[in-house]
């Protein structure tokens, strides 16, 4: 018999103090990681970085396949008490399921062959996927009030990327015994966070967990699949930058992209941060509010994704503005898409959040426009991403969110969700 935990559960928006303090250690990784961008950048050349550039960014969507279990626990943890032990047991099961996969396949490839390609993506997926799960364990203490917890694993997460960094500039390492290093101190961190869980949030309940996987498994997948799709179609323009024979271009890409995940990580963040206390709000009566406030949100995507359009075949179609849209060293260009992609993207991020929270019946419609947005952004970068590089990568990425936003608000319409 399974002992229920004392552990309760925080649906109260956070303090500001709180906001402060959990910020400053996902703000201190975030930085740190944005500066082994530039450092390892002079401490290998455009070659080895487009390599350990490209690696990051084809895995880069792993990250989000645990963080979809903290996504349905901090959604559903706060509507329960009898079953709340077990649901969130099962949430650190799902979540590590997928991370011992990869680091099992990681450690055959540098058995097997530790300087080939294969063991240089595995373990860059390894860092990415583990990244993921560091977060779900401390969304799951922060849910338990245990904020700081949060704070300090991610603070020391930022200690152990600007140490590995810095040896790496110095000794020059190559990237695998970077990305290896990385990944260890990674590792430990998790391991450390992880047993800090209550004992029955570990140990869980066999027969309830059994019982309540199927809810919970839909749940989990319906709510992930957006995030990761969405990641998942960066993937897909490092993909089409290799095979376009551009794969230094994978460099400018992946710093442009840094600084554009950077803010919307922290949105990311600010959301599950106000999504226990969200999820009990929009229930009911008012569910319908705030898939209207979507509406309004998606409308104002779609007619600045069109606009944007418009102005790119206009560029495209002028000789002059062509020449600058297609320069290799055009990023001044590069600079004003990635302010458009970030902000589209932002707002289709809180649009999205409102949706997700009010009910379970419309979480086909955001996973299902997720898929279409993938196929939009693949058929927009296969023919963008040849001639204008990482500009034709952003651009096929503002593209994607555009459809989207108007097949997701035509959605809620027909769906009759207000």
């Amino acid at each position: 018999m399974t002992v229920p935990s004392t552990a309760g559960t925080v649906t109260a928006p956070p303090r500001p103090a709180v906001v402060l303090r959990l910020l400053a250690g996902r703000g201190a990784f975030r930085v740190s990681v944005q500066l082994m961008g530039l450092v390892l950048i002079t401490a290998w050349g455009a070659r080895d970085y487009g390599r350990f550039a490209n690696a990051l960014g084809l895995v880069t969507w792993l990250n989000f396949v645990p963080t979809a279990a903290e996504k349905s626990a901090l959604k559903s943890l706060p509507r329960l008490r009898v079953t709340r032990d077990a649901v969130a047991a099962l949430a650190v099961r799902v979540a590590a399921v997928p991370v011992l996969a990869v680091l099992a396949a990681m450690v055959v490839a540098l058995v097997v062959a530790p300087r080939s390609d294969a063991a240089l993506y595995l373990t860059a997926a390894a860092w990415s996927i583990s990244g993921g799960m560091l977060m779900t364990v401390s969304g799951l203490h922060r849910l338990r009030g245990k904020s700081t917890l949060d704070a300090l694993a991610f603070a020391a997460a930022s200690v152990v990327v600007a140490v590995v960094t810095g040896l790496t500039w110095l000794v020059r390492w190559s990237p695998e015994t970077h990305l290896a290093l990385l990944l260890g101190g990674l590792v430990v961190l998790l391991g450390t966070s992880a047993a800090l869980l209550p004992g029955p949030w570990l140990r869980g309940d066999g027969v309830a967990g059994h019982r309540l996987l199927p809810a919970y498994g839909r749940s989990t997948v319906l709510l992930g699949l957006t995030e990761l799709l969405d990641v998942l179609a960066t993937s897909v323009v490092f993909g089409v930058l290799a095979l376009s024979g551009r794969t230094t271009d994978s460099g400018p890409f992946y710093l442009a992209l840094l600084a554009s995940s950077a803010f919307c990580s922290l949105l990311f963040y600010q959301l599950k941060l106000h999504q226990p206390a969200a999820s009990r709000r929009m229930r009911g009566t008012g569910a319908a509010a705030g898939r209207a406030r979507a509406a309004g949100l998606l409308r104002l995507v779609e007619r600045a994704g069109i606009t944007f359009a418009v102005v790119l075949g206009a560029g495209l179609a002028i000789p002059v503005t062509r020449a600058l849209l297609t320069a290799e060293d055009g990023y001044v260009v590069l600079g004003v898409l990635v302010l458009v992609e970030t902000t589209l993207y932002a707002i289709g991020i809180y649009a999205s959040f409102l949706v997700e929270n009010t009910n379970s019946k419309v979480l086909t419609l955001t996973s299902g426009t997720a898929v279409v947005s993938l196929a939009v952004t693949a058929a927009a970068a296969a023919l963008l991403v040849p001639p204008l590089g990482p500009v034709g990568g952003f651009a096929a990425l503002v593209l994607a969110l555009t459809a989207k936003a108007a097949i997701l608000r035509r959605l809620l319409h027909r769906a009759h969700a207000f």
